[in-house]
C-alpha cells in the first residue's frame, strides 16, 4: 500500500455487532519501522501479574499512557518504569490509522492516548481477559496485527466457552465497540506458516483512549 489505510483495499466486515472487521487495512512495512524506533526508547519486556506470573506476550508502549501490570495489578502509568522516562510519543501515523479505523466502524472524534505494542513469538498465546481500566468505555479498542496470522477469541460476557473465532491476518484491524467492548477476549497459540518460514512472530498494537 501506499499509505497505513487504503479503503479502497479494504474489506470491511461487521462480524458482530460491535464487532468490525477491516482486512488488509494496514501497511506492516510502514508500521513496523515506527515499532522499532519504540522498542529502542521503551524496550519490550514481560509484565507481571497480580498473582506474580509473568506474561507470555513482551510488551511496550506509546503515547500520553501506557498500560502496564505487575503484581499491583493493571493500570495506566505516566512514564516507563523500565526506563523511568515518558513512554515514547504516539506517532502521528499511529493516531491517523487508529481514528480513521474507528471512523471506518461507524465512531467518531475517538482520540486514543494509548498505544499497547504486544510481540507474539511462535506458540506464544493471550488468555481471556476484559480490558477494563480505561475510564469511559463508550470509546472503542481499534487492535492491528501484523506478522503472523493469529486466531482471536471472543468469549462473551462471561468465560464460559467461546461464542466466536476470528483469523487475523498481517494488516488486518479488528474494532471493539458497544456491546462487545467489555467482551473477554483472548488469542490461541500463534502458529508458524510453512508458506513463509521467515516469518517467526507476531505483533498486535491496541489503541484505547484511556483517559
Amino acid at each position: 500500500m501506499s499509505d497505513l489505510f487504503s479503503d479502497q483495499q479494504t474489506l470491511k466486515q461487521v462480524v458482530a455487532p460491535g464487532i468490525t472487521l477491516l482486512k488488509r487495512y494496514a501497511s506492516t512495512t510502514e508500521l513496523m519501522p515506527l515499532i522499532q524506533q519504540i522498542k529502542t526508547q521503551s524496550p519490550l519486556r514481560h509484565m507481571g501479574t497480580s498473582m506474580g506470573h509473568n506474561m507470555r506476550v513482551s510488551s511496550t508502549n506509546c503515547g500520553n499512557l501506557g498500560g502496564y501490570s505487575d503484581d499491583l495489578g493493571y493500570r495506566y502509568l505516566k512514564n516507563d518504569p523500565l526506563t523511568q522516562q515518558a513512554w515514547p510519543s504516539m506517532p502521528s501515523a499511529f493516531k491517523h490509522l487508529a481514528i480513521n479505523a474507528a471512523m471506518e466502524a461507524g465512531i467518531l472524534n475517538f482520540n486514543p492516548d494509548s498505544c499497547l505494542i504486544n510481540h507474539y513469538p511462535i506458540g506464544i498465546s493471550m488468555g481471556s481477559h476484559q480490558d477494563k481500566e480505561e475510564r469511559d468505555f463508550s470509546w472503542p479498542i481499534v487492535s492491528v496485527s501484523m506478522g503472523l496470522s493469529a486466531v482471536f477469541q471472543i468469549f462473551g460476557k462471561t468465560r464460559s466457552g467461546v461464542e466466536l473465532e476470528i483469523l487475523l491476518e498481517d494488516g488486518d484491524v479488528l474494532i471493539l465497540a458497544g456491546p462487545a467492548r467489555l467482551y473477554y477476549h483472548g488469542v490461541k497459540p500463534v502458529k508458524a506458516d510453512l508458506m513463509q518460514p521467515n516469518l517467526t512472530d507476531r505483533y498486535n498494537m491496541t489503541f484505547r483512549q484511556a483517559r
